[in-house]
């Protein structure tokens, strides 16, 4: 009878990575975060820094837009709020942050 026996022989540990290896691995991850700065923070920031100037603008008799998609004049003006008179006699008072844009006279 035969008896086979298998010898495992181990494998020599992997060298330890360096600074510069352990660099170079956090490298794809700074590259990513630069690309998602420039293509969706920075401009997200830019539009909604171009929306606060437009709203801290606003006054009685601009024609606006608001994001559920009435459209109307502003009759009045308060810190918070807007008047916006939607057709002759009828007005909504609609927060300020809620104004998409204005429209051209």
């Amino acid at each position: 009878m035969l008896n086979f026996t298998t010898i495992a022989f181990a494998a020599d540990e992997a060298p330890a990575a360096g600074g510069m290896g352990q660099l170079l691995s956090f490298a794809p991850l700074v590259i990513l975060f630069v690309i998602f700065y420039f293509l969706l923070i920075r401009p997200q920031q830019k539009k909604a820094k171009e929306h606060r100037g437009m709203i801290s603008k606003l006054e009685k008799g601009d024609m606006v837009i608001t994001s559920g998609g009435i459209h109307g004049a502003i009759t009045g003006v308060t810190e918070d709020t807007v008047t916006v008179e939607i057709a002759e006699n009828v007005k909504v008072k609609v927060g300020k942050e809620y104004i998409a844009s204005k429209k051209n006279k």
